[in-house]
């Protein structure tokens, strides 16, 4: 028996060859084909929408993700430069001054003046010689009566000065100290490392050299892979890992290509190059 097509109307006349064709069952299956392609191009136009639009919420939620790590690493960053700052600004204030000494009270005199001849009706009480008994053996001699300390001796008092700083720590030396930067993993430095040409010459240098993993284009899956690694002093790329992840084939391709990078231009901090960690997003994209 020959295949009928069910969306060819021909079948319709085989089965209804010889009858009554005005009787309504022949009528309504005449008009079955045309009802059969209409549901399926309505069916397969809503599939199509509806998956498109589960794509872009996927899309919209992973690019949202990203975009608040990002402001999140960015804050952590500022904050770290002012607590920096605040550190130095504290370690560079100078000692307090010493404060000044204290000086007494001037020392209480008693007049004395030379003895002259003269009349006694011309001499005057004050102006007179006060006899051994009548001087305070406590208080100095000088030219004219002043209110004072009585002691013979006043040192200086002295404010209670503040106690010394402690004494600074040992320095390290330059060579234990200079091992230390090169081997500390820096997240944020005064120059930050980058790809030799700059961020164009990178994006180029990637699409150039990333193969889509036949699997992952066979199945449709594309997405955006970000990888963690570190530039060394050199320039030189380590300590490759994958942050945040799409599919396993398109994880292993994104580890390679990072891996396989020309050297870099390093970070620097303190005109020094240092180890820096850098965040790479590489991005699948089927055409």
């Amino acid at each position: 028996m020959a295949k009928i097509d069910l969306f060819d109307p021909k079948w319709i006349e085989m089965v209804f060859a010889g009858k009554n064709q005005e009787y309504g069952a022949y009528q309504l299956r005449k008009g079955t084909s045309r009802r059969n392609i209409v549901s399926l191009l309505i069916l397969t136009a809503a599939v199509f929408l509806i998956g498109g639009y589960l794509a872009w919420k996927v899309i919209e939620e992973q690019r949202a993700k990203e975009l608040a790590a990002y402001n999140a690493q960015i804050e952590l960053s500022k904050l770290e430069e002012a607590a920096k700052k605040e550190r130095k600004q504290e370690e560079q204030k100078p000692p307090p001054p010493p404060q000044e000494m204290k000086v007494p009270e001037e020392r209480a005199t008693q007049q004395f003046t030379a003895p002259e001849i003269k009349k006694d009706e011309l001499v005057k009480e004050e102006n007179m010689v006060k006899q051994m008994q009548d001087l305070d053996k406590d208080v100095a001699v000088g030219a004219k009566d002043q209110e004072g300390t009585n002691d013979r001796i006043v040192p200086p008092t002295a404010v209670e000065a503040p106690p010394p700083p402690p004494p600074p720590a040992p320095e390290a030396p330059k060579e234990e100290v200079k091992a230390e930067v090169t081997q500390k993993i820096f997240d944020v430095v005064e120059q930050q490392p980058s790809f030799p040409g700059g961020q164009g010459a990178l994006l180029s240098w990637l699409s150039s050299n990333i193969h889509y993993p036949p699997v992952a284009e066979e199945n449709g899956i594309q997405g955006k892979v970000v990888v963690s690694f570190v530039v060394e002093p050199d320039g030189s790329i380590s300590n490759v890992a994958v942050v945040r992840g799409v599919d396993q084939s398109l994880d292993k391709e994104a580890v390679r290509v990072v891996k396989s990078m020309p050297k870099w231009n390093p970070g620097k901090q303190n005109g020094q190059a240092v180890r820096v960690k850098y965040n790479l997003p590489v991005t699948f994209k089927l055409q």
